[in-house]
């Protein structure tokens, strides 16, 4: 037995039986293909229907982008939460599922879809085989990795640890001079979060607006003339020094030609993530440009009967890309689909309060 099964100890009887069969393939009402933020909120949701689930990831542990990418970084637009670090909200999710003890199967991706709707077989690279009446597709943009600036020799100030795309503990930058590059919320995010904590920071854009959000421009304009931060516009990129890896600065030029010497020991570069669906753009879905998934935004169902999509992939029009709009979603594709998996039960709309835990 898998080590994820064994958190499926403790349910129900109708739970169990609908884990593993004798055969030891796993079969279960949906199968969840990602783990992150909207992922584990959709498990709850299934499960809050009775509805017997599994969730696959193909990170380590789960959490998606939240875990993986900036686990400090704080949201702020998260409903009853005025701020809470992405780490600390997936705790959340995995507190609020815990009941459940919802299998899962990680450090894994999911490679073939056979079947139809009531009846689907998932095929892992890890060899895994997944009976499944409904799928339902949580996977973010897809496997993920960092755009690179196109710099010469960074291989090896990023092998040093001296290049990085993302920031796990802000204390590792204690003390360091650190260039952050990119206009988006990231880079403001973690100029913002860093102020007090690194030695010095420098905000480098090509532009001279950056595209984050309002309250978070305030803040930076008041970081800045509190001498915090140092905004470096509209400069871009152009070479690193320093040697073994070991950064000691980082030449930036404006469109002009004027050239600075940053003496920065850390670069941040945020230019966005490079994503891929994988395997799953083979299964014969309709999809749209950058690797979205087209859904029905009253249901969540894709162009593949039985196969839904929530979260950051799933794109409809006036789409949001916000983990609170993946949270509703999340909720919708749950009902959706238990007119699919449990299509002889009728399905009684109840608040929570009223229904509470149904756990045998």
């Amino acid at each position: 037995m898998d080590e994820t099964d064994h958190q499926a100890e403790g349910r129900g009887v109708e739970d169990a039986a609908a884990d593993v069969a004798p055969t030891g393939v796993a079969i279960v009402d949906v199968a969840i293909i990602g783990a992150g933020p909207v992922g584990l909120f959709a498990a709850f949701q299934c499960r809050m229907l009775r509805l017997s689930c599994l969730l696959i990831d193909a990170l380590a542990e789960t959490g998606g982008q939240c875990a993986a990418l900036y686990p400090e970084k704080p949201i702020y637009d998260i409903p009853g939460l005025p701020e809470i670090e992405a780490g600390a909200l997936i705790g959340n999710l995995e507190r609020q599922l815990m009941p459940f003890a919802v299998p899962r199967r990680l450090s894994r991706r999911v490679t073939g879809l056979s079947g139809e709707a009531g009846d689907f077989t998932l095929t892992t690279d890890a060899g895994d085989t997944i009976r499944a009446r409904t799928v339902l597709i949580a996977a973010g943009a897809g496997a993920f990795g960092p755009n690179r600036p196109p710099l010469p020799g960074i291989e090896d100030f990023e092998r040093g640890g001296t290049v990085q795309y993302l920031v796990r503990q802000r204390e590792s930058l204690r003390g360091c001079a650190v260039a952050i590059a990119g206009g988006g919320d990231s880079a403001v995010d973690w100029a913002l979060a860093l102020a007090g904590v690194a030695e010095r920071i420098w905000l480098i854009h090509r532009r001279d607006r950056f595209r984050a959000a309002p309250e978070s421009l305030r803040r930076l304009d008041e970081a800045v003339e509190a001498g915090l931060v140092e905004r470096v516009v509209p400069f871009q990129l152009q070479a690193l020094a320093g040697e073994n890896g070991i950064l000691s600065g980082v030449t930036v030029a404006s469109l002009d030609g004027e050239q600075r010497i940053l003496p920065a020991n850390r670069l941040l570069a945020f230019f966005g993530l490079s994503t891929d669906l994988g395997p799953i753009a083979g299964w014969g879905l309709e999809t749209g440009l950058h690797g979205v998934i087209p859904v029905d935004p009253a249901t969540l169902r894709t162009s593949l009967p039985g196969v839904f999509a929530v979260g950051d992939v799933a794109s409809y029009p006036g789409k949001l890309k916000l983990i609170l709009q993946g949270f509703s979603e999340a909720a919708m594709a749950a009902h959706a689909i238990h007119a699919v998996a449990k299509p002889d039960q009728a399905l009684r709309f109840e608040h929570s309060t009223t229904s509470g835990l149904p756990i045998s």
